[in-house]
């Protein structure tokens, strides 16, 4: 996460676009058709969109920033409105979205018997393929006495857990914090462990949480150290130091990712950057423009979308009970958008 390592398979979701994009329909809507449009907070949306605009190299994107700049808050709605039109993109899957989260760990750029788990930085012989496993990286001494590490923490778990997300936040002994991004992988593929438990027996298949599994892990703490080695995959990580503490932590287009504004979507059918508006059922429906800023290895498809929650336990603990059906609908400028549409209308 962040959305089950998305870092790791950016590349291959870039690569891929092409082909997955081809094969989906799009329908212009109107903004009528948008339930809840009209009471969304469309000011806290354009900010967000303002984040991340000025990096977009397309010509029709770098206009609408620029006009964006020109806009106060409680003209927002006017702004998406003149210069967007909603386009539902389908694929014939049913609509998803999950969340994630950014993890926060204790920790300490020493080694201390409470703080023994390192996290490390990648090392150059890493980067040419397919490199040691797991259980070879954590087992043997290949990472010893290279200054390598970037800090220690407490928690073997949360350090695995941590590698899923992506990045994550290390608070500190004298209260202060240092922020880790995604810095690399070994190479190996990713399984998880989550599938491995229900293969088991040990959990059932609707009872598969981050939170659950890390129950599972340390109430078995022999087994569970053994069941982290069935994920051959290992993350590397970087500190991140120009993205300051308040900020939520990068997502793929290298800028910070806003709480319950910034989405993970699939790049095959929703531009990094495009304004998308959510509409999320099941218990705690959600109606709200976001921004899609990042991407993840699970998010795939035209209706897939990971929620960001923000940092901390509370945050990870309400992502990780989000798994709810809806839709999704990009907004994309005017002359773009009845390019693009397939529909019988045109």
């Amino acid at each position: 996460m962040i959305a089950t390592l998305r870092s790791l398979i950016l590349v291959g979701a870039m690569t891929t676009a092409s082909a997955a994009g081809a094969e989906a329909t799009r329908s212009v809507l109107s903004f009528d058709d948008l339930q809840g449009w009209a009471e969304d907070d469309h000011g806290a949306a354009l900010s967000v969109f303002l984040n991340t605009c000025g990096d977009l190299n397309d010509p029709d994107w770098r206009a609408l920033c620029g006009v964006a700049r020109t806009y106060e808050g409680d003209a927002a709605r006017s702004f998406f409105e003149l210069f967007f039109r909603p386009v539902l993109v389908e694929d014939g899957k049913d609509g998803l979205f999950t969340g994630y989260f950014e993890p926060e760990l204790d920790g300490s750029r020493t080694r201390t018997d409470r703080f023994k788990y390192p996290i490390y930085k990648m090392p150059p012989e890493a980067r040419d393929g397919p490199w040691l496993s797991r259980r070879e990286i954590l087992t043997s001494d290949v990472m010893q006495g290279r200054g390598l590490e970037i800090a220690w923490v407490d928690d073997p778990v949360e350090l695995f857990f941590l590698q899923i997300q992506g990045s994550g936040r290390v608070r500190l002994p004298d209260g202060g914090a240092l922020r880790v991004g995604y810095g690399g992988a070994n190479g190996q593929p990713y399984r998880s462990i989550g599938v491995e438990l229900v293969r088991r027996g040990a959990l059932g298949a609707h009872a598969v949480s981050a939170q659950m599994i890390q129950a599972w892990v340390r109430k078995n703490p022999e087994a569970g150290a053994e069941l982290l080695f069935h994920n051959p995959s290992y993350v590397f990580f970087r500190e991140v130091s120009r993205v300051a503490p308040e900020l939520g932590p990068l997502g793929a287009m290298n800028r910070s990712i806003t709480t319950m504004r910034s989405i993970a979507a699939d790049p095959a059918y929703t531009p990094l950057g495009a304004p998308v508006w959510v509409e999320k059922d099941g218990k705690k429906p959600l109606r709200r423009l976001m921004i899609a800023q990042d991407t993840g290895a699970a998010i795939k498809g035209a209706q897939r979308a990971d929620i960001f929650f923000g940092t901390g336990d509370e945050a990870g603990q309400a992502a990780g009970r989000l798994k709810d059906p809806g839709r999704m609908v990009v907004l994309l400028p005017i002359q773009r958008a009845y390019a693009m549409a397939t529909d019988d209308d045109g």
